[in-house]
């Protein structure tokens, strides 16, 4: 199954990155006679059981919500997981059904790499919702198709998604305030952090602060975790790395130890943490990348400074 998940995430169809904000957007699609015809029955979160006519073959990119979610809809940039459906239009066959039942739910980031009508349909889902969304060839691969999923050019898509979690943009906890000499962080309007380091030495130790208190699960070593960051350099406050501009929230191993897919310092900041929080940590080399560094970007002496948003455990 999961072979074939590498083949439509090749083919772009499930690299997604959604997001929800104070004011949501109006969702990008709406209902319609070919997503209406679409009969999809079975209980929410298991493999569903899907007919409809063929070939639905709309002119632009529709969304039905069959089972009601709660909360607000999902919109760029936004962390979900989810189970899907995906089928031929014009013939009905199914090409491919995964993370139901027992299986893992599926990560979808929607970003600009996500196949459009998916992205478009999806925003008019919420955590919870089961939706039937038909894409035309226009939101899918064009005229070329996809011979490897034995889709062709004049060829819509029909999506049943059920959207199992969602995940928030940015930190919510209460704000807390740093202690003098630690790094300035001022957020921009959608959570993006803007980082001041001080002209100061770094003390040479590892130091977190917390920059907003969550109320959420607490992070323990092992856990996989979701979250935005963002990283730069102590000498000069240059960013080296960010989820902020790659498009949406990524997901690491967090470990005291082995295991950890982090630096030492990254997952000192996050364990032992709730969901929900902000945290700040100066990262002193030895709990950075080391004596050799990474590459040409950060020296073996670096001093590294990251701010992290908690978003949730997976």
């Amino acid at each position: 199954m999961r072979s074939s998940l590498a083949l439509i995430a090749t083919a772009g169809l499930v690299a997604v990155a959604l997001t929800g904000c104070a004011q949501t957007p109006a969702p990008e699609a709406a209902s319609g006679g070919s997503s209406d015809v679409i009969e999809v029955s079975g209980d929410f979160g298991k493999t569903p059981r899907v007919d409809f006519p063929t070939p639905v073959s709309p002119e632009e990119t529709q969304c039905t919500e069959i089972i009601a979610g709660e909360g607000d809809r999902v919109v760029a940039g936004q962390q979900t997981l989810v189970g899907y459906a995906v089928y031929n239009g014009a013939t009905g066959d199914k090409i491919q059904a995964t993370g139901f039942g027992d299986e893992d739910p599926v990560p979808l980031l929607v970003s600009d790499k996500t196949l459009p009508g998916l992205a478009k349909g999806l925003t008019c889902a919420r955590e919870g919702s089961r939706v039937a969304v038909v894409v035309p060839p226009a939101d899918a691969f064009g005229d070329e198709g996809n011979a490897a999923l034995g889709v062709d050019g004049d060829t819509s898509l029909v999506f049943v998604v059920d959207v199992q979690r969602t995940f928030p943009l940015r930190a919510d906890g209460a704000p807390r305030l740093t202690r003098d000499g630690f790094p300035a962080v001022v957020l921009a309007p959608d959570g993006r952090p803007g980082i001041t380091v001080p002209k100061a030495e770094p003390s040479g130790q590892t130091e977190v602060e917390v920059l907003r208190e969550g109320s959420g699960e607490v992070v323990e070593s092992g856990d996989q975790v979701v979250v935005h960051y963002t990283g730069v350099l102590w000498e000069d406050g240059t960013v080296f790395d960010s989820s902020w501009e790659k498009g949406g929230p990524t997901s690491f191993i967090v470990a005291d130890g082995e295991g950890s897919q982090v630096v030492p310092g990254f997952s000192k900041a996050i364990i032992g943490q709730k969901v929900g929080s902000q945290v700040g940590v100066i990262v002193a080399p030895e709990d950075g990348y080391g004596a050799d560094g990474n590459g040409s970007t950060i020296r073996g002496d670096a001093t590294l400074f990251f701010v992290i948003d908690i978003l949730g455990v997976l």
